[in-house]
């Protein structure tokens, strides 16, 4: 037998609201380039530092920032091998030559 009340978490009649794919994903999305497959996410910033690897400088703590980790490595280790990017550096990663340290 059907309930007798209306649901309240979306009252009759109101626009539908699409959802955001953004916020549903915790902001990761996939990227393919010349370099590979790559997950990558945009985060606001953390407690510690971090050394980007196309710039080899500090991604300093609270810096908003990009996650990024293969995912077409063949031993399957994507997440232990996430680095820590600058915005800038990762957009240009296929532009610049590797940092030497």
């Amino acid at each position: 037998m059907p309930r007798s009340r209306r649901s309240e978490r979306r009252p009759y009649g109101a626009p539908y609201v699409p959802l955001d794919v953004e916020r549903a994903t915790g902001g990761r999305r996939a990227e393919t380039g010349p370099d590979g497959e790559w997950v990558v996410q945009r985060v606001r910033g953390s407690d510690r530092e971090y050394r980007c690897p196309g710039c080899d400088q500090v991604v300093a703590p609270g810096t908003p920032h990009v996650v990024a980790w293969r995912t077409d490595s063949w031993r399957g280790d994507g997440l232990d091998e996430r680095r820590h990017w600058h915005p800038a550096c990762w957009d240009a990663r296929t532009r610049r030559g590797p940092t030497r340290r």
